[in-house]
């Protein structure tokens, strides 16, 4: 979470210099650079069906795709330490899904963890108010479309979990996304050129490795050793990470709106991932 939140700061920062089809085409790529030796390794050659394929394809456009698209435009236009406290909303957001999308029951708890989340949004709208340096309604409402994308991308993991092993699943995924985006990225190859600037290739590296692969690793191979509820506390040092790299690498001012916002967003992701005494 610590590494996704970082990962904010460095999507805007590299947003700014590159065209954003080139970013993903080249994060998938390092990607599957690195996974599918370590597939390979681990997994050996397992044969996915035509349904497990078709969901994975679904999980790229969702979770990669219209995820990534989504936040780096919304990043270019609003303030990275929004764009954190608008990823805050994710927890909310995959709970109505579960209960729209896959009649999962919703206790009140998750109905309060929602009217949290929706009232960190609102005092997030208040910060902005159309105004301010870096920031807009456009840009904090391309990010949430993200959030809705990613929060896709999460249930239909949650269909077809177990039915490929991790690396495998997750190498497919990238594949997908970087075939998806070919025809978006290879006409604008020739901005590759900026990334002779050595920290441009340093954050473009650390971006590939830590947001497809690294922290992919990290979160499931927690959850292989922690309670998913308690897992799911952790998702607070994302908008908190988030809004540190804001302020201590990017230069932006938080306001005090911004810490209402931060507050009740955290008080939603409490709701929504603390552990059920029946859990436990």
């Amino acid at each position: 979470m610590i590494l996704t939140g970082a990962n904010v700061a460095v999507s805007k920062a590299l947003a700014a210099a590159l065209p954003i089809p080139l970013i993903l085409g080249l994060r998938c790529l390092i990607a599957c650079a690195v996974l599918l030796p370590l597939a390979l390794w681990r997994d050996g050659t397992p044969r996915p069906g035509r349904r497990i394929l078709g969901n994975l394809l679904l999980q790229a456009i969702a979770g990669t795709v219209l995820y990534n698209v989504a936040l780096l435009s919304g990043l270019r236009l609003t303030t990275a330490l929004e764009g954190g406290l608008v990823l805050a909303t994710m927890p909310a957001v995959v709970a109505v899904g579960s209960a729209w999308w896959l009649s999962e029951r919703l206790p009140l708890r998750g109905w309060a963890a929602v009217a949290l989340a929706m009232g960190g949004m609102a005092a997030i709208v208040l910060a902005r108010g159309g105004e301010g340096e870096g920031g807009s309604l456009l840009g904090n409402g391309l990010v949430f479309l993200g959030v809705c994308g990613e929060a896709a991308y999460v249930l239909l993991a949650k269909r077809a979990a177990g039915a490929l092993p991790l690396l495998t699943a997750s190498l497919w995924m990238q594949l997908f996304s970087a075939a998806l985006l070919l025809p978006a990225w290879l006409p604008q190859a020739g901005a590759m050129a900026s990334l002779a600037d050595p920290f441009l290739l340093a954050l473009l590296v650390f971006h590939g490795l830590t947001a497809s692969v690294i922290s992919l690793l990290l979160w499931y191979g927690g959850l292989r050793r922690a309670p998913a509820g308690i897992a799911g506390l952790f998702s607070a040092f994302l908008p908190a990470t988030a809004a540190a790299c804001a302020i201590l690498f990017l230069g932006e001012a938080p306001s005090v709106t911004h810490a209402l916002g931060f507050g009740l967003l955290l008080a939603s992701m409490l709701l929504a991932t603390w552990p059920s005494r029946t859990a436990r």
